[in-house]
């Protein structure tokens, strides 16, 4: 037990520090600057692959790429979610520096929403009451959004549909966070690179015009993305995923704070009006994944008791808000290889995304 209840809490602090991380990242896209958004992007797709794939390299694991390359249709799923992280990725670059953090908080505030939308709309899933409660308290908000600032919040919508079609994408090509991430951006690294050379050529680059320091930051963008989902990884092995569902509000709450408290934000009425809706349909989202995570559970214990089987006890995720790190930078199933191995008896979770 003592074994047990030490890897729940080492799987504990990993998706704390990995949220944590991703819900700090607004401090240091600004240190990139004079780079522009789409040339951090670029630098953050090349070396994303360098220190994944050194990572892989280290582990030894290529088996996977033979047995994808074989299989059409995962190649165009990974293609698909490299193009639309690609489009997340560069969005929240550029939001965060054009001092719009809040709005960017806002779409992954919103992402589980819109998972669930798009699992209605296009996976025919049926909704609880409580969860069609809490979607309809989300379109309320964006239309006082929309109305508080005379347009849609586009920054947060673009967030947060191609952040769910990243883990739409995601949860059917079904392989490690670190080859996942390693497969798309081995398909952005030449547009990425070629951009760069192009930037060079213009001598409109930044990475070798603006000193040592600079060059590194930009370099250290693949440690940034990289980081922070081996956490991921290592607390997916170890703590449920109803309680991954619930540490992933951490990084659009810290990144909320920042832009409010650290970057001091404007926040009218409208502003806290449209928050506090969103904020209102997530605490009836919880409540009523909580609900159905106790009653899965005392079925599991009334069949046990009878003599039958149960599966997964007590990993009834929030719906909607699954564990796909908030940055799209893949999933963690097997990316706990790079960290301290679990206990045999170690709790395990279905950590496959959905947004």
């Amino acid at each position: 037990m003592k074994s047990n209840d030490g890897e729940q809490r080492a799987g504990l602090l990993y998706g704390v520090g990995a949220y944590g991380m991703w819900g700090l990242v607004p401090l240091f896209w600004p240190l990139l600057e004079p780079a522009g958004a789409l040339e951090i992007l670029a630098h953050r797709m090349a070396w994303s692959l360098v220190v994944v794939g050194l990572a892989l390299l280290a582990l030894k694991r290529w088996a996977w790429i033979r047995e994808l390359i074989r299989t059409p249709r995962r190649l165009a799923l990974i293609a698909v979610a490299a193009v639309v992280i690609t489009v997340n990725w560069g969005v929240y670059i550029w939001a965060v520096n054009d001092g719009r953090v809040v709005e960017a908080s806002l779409g992954y505030f919103i992402n589980p929403l819109v998972t669930i939308a798009m699992g209605v709309l296009l996976l025919k899933e049926r909704l609880r009451p409580a969860q069609w409660a809490a979607v309809g308290t989300a379109l309320v908000a964006v239309l006082v959004l929309a109305i508080g600032n005379g347009e849609p919040p586009w920054i947060s919508l673009v967030l947060a549909f191609s952040f769910a079609t990243y883990g739409l994408a995601k949860k059917k090509i079904n392989i490690g966070g670190l080859e996942s991430l390693a497969a798309e951006t081995a398909i952005l690294f030449l547009p990425a690179l070629g951009f760069l050379v192009w930037l060079g050529v213009r001598g409109e680059s930044s990475f070798g015009s603006e000193g040592l320091g600079h060059a590194l930051l930009l370099a250290a963008t693949g440690l940034v993305t990289a980081v922070p989902l081996v956490c991921f990884g290592a607390a997916a092995i170890r703590v449920p995923l109803s309680t991954l569902g619930l540490l992933q509000y951490l990084a659009p709450v810290f990144q909320f704070l920042l832009g409010v408290l650290y970057y001091r934000e404007a926040m009218p009425a409208e502003r806290w009006a449209g928050f506090a809706l969103v904020w209102l349909a997530l605490i009836c989202l919880t409540w009523d994944a909580i609900r159905a995570a106790r009653r899965s559970r005392s079925r599991a214990e009334a069949l046990r008791r009878s003599g039958g089987t149960a599966a997964a006890p007590g990993a009834a995720a929030v719906p909607g808000a699954t564990a796909v790190p908030p940055t799209g930078a893949g999933t963690g199933t097997d990316a706990d290889a790079l960290a301290p191995a679990p206990s045999p008896r170690a709790v395990r979770s279905p950590a496959e995304p959905t947004g």
